[in-house]
């Protein structure tokens, strides 16, 4: 299933597509909690979000790629393992056997378009707090890890957004499992 709310494929506006998982409501919720709380404000233009890759071309075949893929692809477990420090920032480690699965067949795909950053293997996380002082994200992973007990739940497809230069706009959700 496939929900459209703009059309890329009419080229009026070439900015990049980020596509980022659909995850659980409960571990949306938790995240963005998280990310209200600890994200600068003047920063924090977005939801908490699970990057599956950063900047792909506004072509009309990453929406068909994408669709193909869904057709196929059954909604999975990921773990959020533990907390991980971004230098000047803290996010969540997220794991699952079929995460890169799911990456690295969409980057075969897409192999001739993709940027460096989205060839590269992905270190798939859940930033709750960026672009702060390395103690106060210090700060943040000492009050969170104590009490952090890994859990899991689902993904169940993928999002497209543009890139708006800081803020993204929503274009499509694509769900697994046909």
């Amino acid at each position: 299933m496939t929900e459209q709310t703009h059309n890329p494929a009419n080229g009026a506006d070439k900015k990049p597509l980020v596509a980022t998982l659909v995850i659980a409501p409960f571990a949306q919720t938790y995240f963005n909690e998280l990310r209200r709380q600890h994200f600068p404000p003047e920063r924090n233009f977005l939801e908490a979000h699970l990057t599956l890759f950063h900047a792909l071309p506004d072509d009309p075949r990453i929406f068909e790629d994408l669709e193909k893929l869904a057709k196929e692809q059954q909604p999975f477990e990921v773990t959020a393992q533990n907390i991980v420090s971004l230098g000047n920032g803290t996010a969540f480690k997220i794991i699952s056997a079929e995460l890169p699965k799911v990456h690295k067949t969409l980057q075969n795909s897409w192999s001739d378009v993709l940027t460096n950053q989205d060839r590269q293997k992905r270190n798939f996380h859940i930033t709750i707090q960026n672009k702060v002082d390395s103690a106060v994200a210090k700060k943040l992973q000492a009050e969170l890890t104590p009490t952090f007990q890994p859990f899991s739940f689902a993904v169940t497809g993928i999002h497209l957004w543009r890139y708006e230069g800081g803020p993204w706009t929503y274009l499509a959700t694509v769900l697994f499992g046909g």
